[in-house]
């Protein structure tokens, strides 16, 4: 029970809370609350995940290969009502990344850009999506980094309440002494134990779904190469992490059951 001490748990979490809410903005604390299932059960990035996406752009691009780009306009244009989309639910659920490969496919079916070109697209906002993705981890080792200076502060003002009292008993100054250590106690526990590790976490978490994002422009820059849809999700394949990255067999038996 000594270590029990809600007046410097209130110090140092109110202090870590109101800092972040001062130095982000509201998108910046609400990408960190949608991030806590992912924190908790784990990244959704995994390899079924993948398998459908790959799957999804092996159908897109096997469709306007066969009856034109024209053909799929209509998915495009909305993918929420899209035969193909639809039958990959994890993928519709992601705003952001169904857009991006709605835009791109436009992109192509235009005919006027080259695939270098298209490529230079496709790396700018893959950087700027990258850099908002990573805001939330940033945001929050920042707090990690706080949390030993939160610490102090609620320690010193123990020791402030404990020199009030040096004409006490030993034993209630002791126990003030050690209500004042508990606060650098936790503020260090706190910051590595567990806002540090959570922001390392939310830094995987954005790398993966980046990820993603390289995993649709390698498909898409190798299909207006001219590569065939079966060697363009090759392409996109290999731009996977090991760890989520489905074998060849893999992915032609997923791509032949849908």
């Amino acid at each position: 029970m000594a270590l029990w001490q809600p007046y410097e748990l209130l110090i140092i979490l109110g202090a870590s809370i109101g800092s972040f809410f001062i130095a982000n903005p509201p998108s910046v604390f609400a990408a960190v609350l949608r991030s806590f299932p992912g924190l908790l059960f784990g990244s959704r990035f995994n390899q079924a995940y993948f398998m459908d996406l790959l799957g999804l752009l092996f159908e897109l691009l096997n469709k306007s290969r066969r009856d034109g780009m024209m053909a799929i306009e209509s998915d495009l244009d909305d993918p929420a009502g899209s035969t193909i989309f639809t039958r990959y639910p994890a993928i519709l659920r992601e705003a952001h990344l169904t857009e991006f490969i709605a835009d791109y496919l436009r992109l192509m079916s235009s005919g006027n850009m080259a695939p270098h070109e298209l490529e230079s697209l496709f790396d700018m906002e893959i950087e700027t999506r990258a850099e908002e993705l990573g805001r939330p981890g940033v945001s929050v080792n920042k707090v990690a980094d706080a949390l030993p200076g939160f610490g102090i502060v609620a320690a010193v003002m123990g020791i402030v309440i404990t020199m009030k009292g040096l004409g006490g008993p030993p034993e209630v100054l002791g126990m003030h002494v050690a209500a004042a250590l508990v606060g650098t106690f936790l503020g260090i526990l706190l910051a590595y134990g567990f806002v540090g590790p959570m922001a390392h976490a939310l830094e995987h978490m954005s790398q993966e779904e980046i990820n993603a994002y390289e995993c649709v422009k390698a498909c898409l820059v190798a299909s207006l190469g001219g590569m065939p849809p079966a060697l363009a999700i090759e392409f996109g394949r290999k731009a996977l992490y090991a760890h989520s990255r489905p074998s060849f067999m893999e992915l032609e038996q997923h791509v032949r059951s849908r």
